[in-house]
């Protein structure tokens, strides 16, 4: 089952509470149905950050990838995030996430990791053999920032995939230039089909032009369909329309990735709650609401990446 290699643009679809933190199935199934509708989205990825997945027990992991599934059926590969701080417990996710009938498995690195991961790189080894004795389907590999502790080096990446041949992916959130470079270089030159997918959507045109082999971003649960355009002009070579694109995301990006960061897909709730494509933006905590003043700008934002007209906005 490893043939898929995932590429082009997925979104990481947001996951809807009710107010009461319960999660949210009507709404979710809208949200789903209105990202499957844009047309050439490649794959939707479920259980993984903009899904707070953090906060979602496994009962409710399995419950999100269920009615993924069922809404969606075979129209689009879905990808399931495993987030898990034991490589067993990984395991056991994976094996539940296939028999679910997940496409491919995003795997996130475990927190043990922050405390020393990048100077035994076998634990990187270990926790990825785990998993992949779990299952026979294909894995993506979410490579962090190198400053926190749980990013993998380009020399551990390339030892990850010659030794765990289902590592078939890097979602790359490096948030490193030259290291993202370094990434994609090494990555492309293994030998065998690798597919790297950015996530660094404050500078996706950047990040794209060095040759990536698609996207997955929550962001793109607001604005898929920009994130297409913006990857077909880059495949076509079209620098000029790459680059009215990317201006046209550019006032959204330094809204949503603003500081604090984990405040990120908390925004991006409350944009589909002003562009009326949900109902409540709510989110479970620790996580807090936005406040008014980042709501305003916010919406301005969206007036002028010419989502929101500036009477809908009043």
């Amino acid at each position: 089952m490893t043939a898929y290699i995932p590429h082009g643009v997925i979104p990481a679809n947001l996951l809807p509470f009710t107010p009461d933190w319960k999660i949210d199935a009507p709404a979710y199934r809208q949200h789903l149905r209105d990202l499957a509708a844009v047309e050439d989205i490649t794959a939707i990825t479920t259980n993984g950050h903009a899904a707070e997945v953090h906060a979602l027990s496994v009962d409710e992991q399995r419950e999100v990838l269920d009615i993924t599934l069922d809404e969606l059926g075979d129209s689009l590969p879905i990808i399931s995030g495993i987030y898990a701080d034991d490589s067993l417990q990984g395991a056991r996710l994976a094996r539940l996430a296939q028999s679910a009938g997940a496409r491919c498995l995003l795997i996130f690195p475990p927190q043990p990791f922050i405390m020393g991961a990048q100077r035994r790189p076998e634990m990187v080894l270990t926790h990825f053999a785990t998993i992949a004795s779990a299952t026979d389907l294909p894995l993506i590999a979410f490579n962090y920032p190198l400053a926190g502790g749980q990013g993998y080096t380009t020399d551990t990446l390339v030892r990850l995939a010659e030794t765990v041949p289902s590592v078939v992916a890097m979602k790359d959130w490096c948030n490193d230039g030259l290291q993202h470079t370094n990434n994609i270089n090494a990555l492309h030159n293994l030998g065998r089909p690798f597919s790297v997918l950015s996530t660094h959507s404050a500078w996706l045109l950047s990040s794209l032009v060095l040759g990536c082999d698609g996207l997955l971003s929550g962001m793109g649960s607001v604005v898929a369909d920009l994130q297409v355009a913006l990857w077909q002009a880059v495949q076509r070579c079209d620098l000029a329309e790459g680059q009215r694109l990317h201006e046209l995301l550019r006032p959204l990006v330094q809204v949503f990735y603003a500081a604090p960061a984990v405040d990120m897909h908390n925004r991006m709730k409350e944009a589909l709650v002003l562009l009326g494509r949900q109902q409540r933006a709510v989110v479970r905590p620790p996580l807090v609401p936005i406040t008014p003043v980042e709501r305003e700008a916010l919406r301005r934002a969206l007036v002028e990446a010419q989502l929101l007209t500036l009477s809908a906005a009043d």
